[in-house]
């Protein structure tokens, strides 16, 4: 049922807060990955899990956590998940060793994913339907702020605190979430309550998911399918995918309802979902590394950089509400946002080795806008034609495929990265000969230097070489990055059509 007045306000803050939490731990664990290593005693390697344990087990309850939702309650589940999620950061922060960190990691993924799709779901119930536009607003706002604000948080709590405060600040907040939950969430109507569980449908829902999101998460340094256990991993995937989707067509009582799917307002939405899923992820993962390895900014400048987009943002969701809220059809706003989304990626992929962190203020203010106007017309178009019990279902369908545009975007990247530097570096050593006059003029001053602080002619000429090589290195890093940014604007103005597919309806009506 839908609120009115002070109250609608105060569930979508307690909403938001518990949101913007499960958003941050994503994130903000990275930052202190080194930190981790060292005081557990762990490798590289073996701390990733840390990290992956807690994406994998996160998109694994994303798909089932609308069935859990309508089973026990939207209200009962999002407050159970918010308590377990708070009580297993306090286990976080106390482990001791890299085993429990990682058992307790994959648990608070498994809590944590509820969190999203369920919030969602319960924004839709709480705004009225003239309002929805508003609401989705104030919820993207938590969705924005969350993987900007992560790693700063993260590194000002790694610079003046421990480690474990990245998951004892969750405690507090939590605590606060979970009482206003309680307080002032009314609870939905339950579904399916005495039907039997799919309990093969979430075996080979689980490991259809896992196995992908290790195949993705791993894929990139394990050499794709050089690895036996990617090879095995992916062949698990796409079997046990094939069984679930024919299981969960014939069974009486699905665990995954996919005959939302008759919506086309809904097949659109997802296949938007994923693409824009993948776009932003390796657009965010590419940004820190280019300035990074490229511009040579440190982390803190590098985390300063997301902040102008997460700013205006925050202004311009409530703005977009409005205008939904006033019967801007959605398609609009939305083909607005892609072209005020691709802007910064033309702008980014013409950076060179001189570009400094201002050369990047701009694009992210236009960034941050045209995320806003992507984000909430695409929303609320995707959930336009579901009701009931299919709300709660979606939101965790289109979630996954969020998540899972994210990973084929990172791993996307990734191999992007690793095959086209290679390629622009082959094409550039052809100008390192000694008929080029631009080398020589080069290979003569690094060896004068050279030799300036006393080094032997052979070894000066030597360092040189490694020096020239190392610049071409770069500048085909460089090549790489504009290219990926030019791949990612073009694939943007693939998205516009899919806007346009979309109902004319209005969506604030």
């Amino acid at each position: 049922m839908a609120e009115i007045g002070s109250r609608k306000w105060i569930v979508t803050i307690a909403i938001v807060s518990g949101v913007l939490i499960e958003i941050i731990d994503g994130t903000v664990v990275n930052v202190a990955m080194a930190n981790i290593i060292g005081s557990l005693g762990a490798t590289i390697a073996d701390a990733s899990w840390v990290t992956t344990g807690y994406m994998l087990a996160n998109v694994i309850i994303l798909p089932i956590s609308g069935w859990l939702g309508n089973r026990f309650g939207r209200k009962k589940y999002f407050l159970f998940s918010i308590i377990a999620f708070t009580f297993m950061s306090f286990l976080c922060g106390n482990s001791h060793s890299l085993i429990e960190l990682v058992v307790f990691r994959v648990l608070q993924g498994l809590f944590g994913g509820g969190l999203l799709s369920t919030g969602q779901a319960i924004l839709l119930d709480t705004w009225p339907k003239e309002e929805i536009g508003m609401g989705t607003a104030f919820f993207g706002i938590g969705m924005m702020i969350g993987p900007s604000i992560g790693p700063i948080l993260g590194g000002y709590i790694v610079d003046h605190m421990s480690w474990q405060w990245i998951f004892y600040i969750n405690i507090p907040v939590g605590i606060v979430a979970a009482f206003l939950i309680s307080t002032f969430v009314r609870e939905t109507e339950l579904h399916g309550k005495d039907e039997p569980i799919d309990w093969l449908g979430i075996a080979l829902l689980s490991t259809t998911v896992g196995s992908l999101q290790v195949v993705l998460e791993r894929g990139p340094s394990e050499d794709w399918f050089q690895t036996a256990y990617i090879v095995v991993l992916s062949s698990t995937a796409i079997i046990s995918g094939i069984c679930f989707i024919w299981r969960e067509l014939v069974i009486e009582y699905p665990i995954v309802n996919l005959s939302i799917f008759r919506h086309r307002s809904f097949v659109i939405g997802n296949i938007t979902m994923f693409l824009i899923g993948l776009i932003l992820y390796c657009s965010m993962f590419a940004l820190p590394l280019f300035c990074q390895t490229i511009l040579h900014l440190s982390a803190q400048e590098t985390g300063t950089l997301l902040i102008p987009s997460t700013i205006v943002s925050m202004f311009a969701m409530p703005i977009i509400g409005v205008l939904m809220k006033r019967g801007v059809p959605g398609q609009l706003l939305g083909v607005v946002g892609i072209i005020l989304f691709l802007l910064p990626f033309v702008m980014m992929a013409g950076a060179t080795l001189d570009s400094g962190a201002y050369f990047f203020v701009w694009p992210m203010i236009i960034f941050g806008i045209g995320r806003s106007f992507l984000f909430i017309p695409f929303t609320a178009m995707s959930m336009q034609d579901l009701t009931g019990k299919e709300v709660g279902e979606g939101t965790g369908i289109a979630n996954l495929m969020r998540s899972l545009g994210g990973s084929f975007g990172i791993a996307l990247f990734a191999m992007i990265l690793q095959v086209q530097m290679y390629s622009y570096r082959n094409i550039l050593i052809e100008n390192v000969n000694q008929y080029n006059p631009a080398f020589q003029e080069r290979f003569r001053t690094y060896t004068a230097s050279f030799l300036g602080r006393g080094i032997g002619m052979d070894q000066a000429q030597s360092m040189s070489m490694k020096a020239i090589e190392s610049a071409l290195m770069t500048q085909a890093q460089l090549l790489t990055y504009n290219h990926i940014y030019a791949i990612t604007a073009i694939m943007l103005v693939c998205c516009i059509p899919l806007f346009l597919m979309q109902k004319s309806k209005k969506i604030a009506a």
